[in-house]
């Protein structure tokens, strides 16, 4: 029996027992993730998806966090500035062991979904967390949401604000939008921007196409400044 799968905007081949590299995983080595974007399962009895196969997985090992090859990029500035930055980068990639292809149940098997992108101090939260929040809304009174709606809309709107962590529009040159891609790639504070490495910076370069935008305006320089203050 073999699969076809999709994890990191990519589609690969596998059968049970192939070890291959994917975008990068948030998952510690020995950790066993199931892959969920099943495409087709092949074998005595195929099933192609529309677009993915209802109840397939895809089961696998994670061996080690690696890193791809390094590439190396040359950028050179339209005339009267003349400005060029040579910058290497490395792909952040996980190595991971095919174990299970489950044609069926796989949405019923427990094992941790496989999260693509994590970095920056972001972990994986396994699957049963999202459940357990609507179970303790659940469980909420209706009778004290109804009595004082004003002061409960006041007592909120601080816990939505620290849960966004620092206002990263302080830096310059970043306004709402791109804001916005930094807490979608799970930046949210100045102290990560502050630690970033020139790994960092190429990776969100690359992943954000802010286009050398970081060490232009100079972000990491202001991040330090604002947690050292």
């Amino acid at each position: 029996m073999f699969a076809v799968m999709k994890t990191g905007g990519k589609q690969y081949k596998v059968q049970s027992g192939d070890t291959l590299r994917v975008e990068k995983l948030a998952a510690n080595a020995g950790d066993k993730v199931q892959f969920n974007e099943v495409l087709m399962v092949g074998g005595d009895k195929p099933q192609v998806g529309s677009p993915v196969v209802s109840g397939a997985g895809v089961q696998a090992e994670v061996i080690e966090q690696i890193k791809g090859p390094k590439t190396i990029n040359f950028v050179k500035r339209r005339r009267k500035h003349s400005s060029k930055r040579t910058k290497g980068h490395r792909q952040q990639l996980t190595l991971v062991k095919i174990t299970d292809i489950l044609a069926s149940g796989a949405d019923k098997s427990g094992v941790m979904a496989a999260v693509n992108g994590a970095g920056f101090g972001i972990a994986a939260a396994p699957a049963a967390a999202k459940p357990a929040k609507k179970a303790a809304k659940a469980e909420a009174p209706k009778a004290e949401a109804k009595a004082e709606p004003k002061k409960e809309a006041k007592k909120a709107a601080p816990k939505k604000a620290a849960a966004g962590g620092d206002d990263l529009k302080q830096l310059s040159g970043v306004g709402p939008a791109l804001e916005k891609k930094l807490h979608e790639a799970g930046v949210t504070t100045f102290a990560q921007i502050a630690a970033w490495t020139p790994e960092d910076v190429a990776d969100m370069d690359e992943k954000l196409s802010f286009k050398g935008r970081i060490e232009r305006e100079g972000w990491i320089a202001q991040a330090q400044e604002k947690t050292q203050g």
